[in-house]
């Protein structure tokens, strides 16, 4: 099993920490976001892990070089300013060979969430990872179920229909990983493919009732956007388990 981490923006919304280091580099407690990720993902039944990057990439590099939780190396994105993580997943798209799951960079995530998205993934080729919570916002990446099956996801959703919201994390078997492979591939090709979101291609396919989800109500993760999305991270990492030093030094 391989997880794939898109890690190739900056996040400016986080500027000026970002300025230089990207959002995946920053301090959330004593680890950088992507050793939070990579130590859970360590604790799951995965064998490989590949961090795009793109923005910052040395100092992405240099957290995946010093970590041991899991075996990992990076894949440099050349094109990460000109694209948004659908142009990610173009760059990446050699590396998407089942079963594959795909993890966006700004996720912090227990380990429980991934496991049980790896014992649940078999329902269906790609399965979404899913949440619910009281009333959802403009920046949520909002999602349509029913009958089982994933029927919408994206912003501009409709709040009277929509069920829940991504966290930003799903899984692909054989079918489900060529399919993606070519939606983005022809997202690329036509259209406005370098200014969309990769879910914007699971939207597509969830058409073909190919998409399922796997709702993890009361288990523990958080978005990073912005300065009060980082202190609320730092408030969900110190309710796990006691942290060991981080691997290499992060900026708050």
């Amino acid at each position: 099993m391989k997880a794939i981490i898109l890690s190739a923006g900056q996040g400016r919304r986080l500027l000026p920490l970002t300025e230089q280091r990207p959002k995946a580099a920053l301090a959330v407690g004593p680890r950088a976001v992507l050793e939070w990720q990579l130590h859970e993902i360590g604790q799951c039944t995965v064998d490989e892990v590949v961090v795009v990057t793109g923005f910052g990439a040395d100092y992405i590099d240099a957290i995946v070089a010093g970590q041991h939780a899991v075996p990992a190396r990076t894949l440099y994105n050349p094109f990460y300013a000109a694209c948004d993580n659908l142009g990610t997943c173009w760059v990446a798209r050699h590396e998407m060979t089942a079963p594959f799951v795909v993890i966006n960079g700004d996720t912090l995530f227990e380990a429980a969430i991934l496991q049980r998205l790896l014992d649940d993934a078999a329902r269906a080729p790609i399965t979404l990872v899913t949440d619910s919570k009281a009333g959802y916002d403009a920046d949520d990446m909002k999602v349509v179920v029913a009958d089982g099956r994933l029927r919408r996801v994206g912003k501009q959703l409709d709040l009277a229909r929509v069920t829940g919201e991504s966290i930003g994390m799903m899984h692909f078997d054989a079918r489900g990983a060529r399919r993606f492979r070519e939606q983005v591939d022809y997202m690329m090709r036509h259209g406005s493919g370098l200014k969309q979101w990769y879910l914007s291609a699971i939207d597509t396919l969830a058409g073909e009732d190919i998409v399922t989800t796997c709702a993890i109500d009361g288990l523990s993760w958080g978005e990073i956007d912005d300065r009060a999305d980082l202190e609320r991270a730092a408030s969900i990492v110190a309710a796990w388990r006691p942290a060991r030093r981080p691997h290499t030094p992060a900026a708050s």
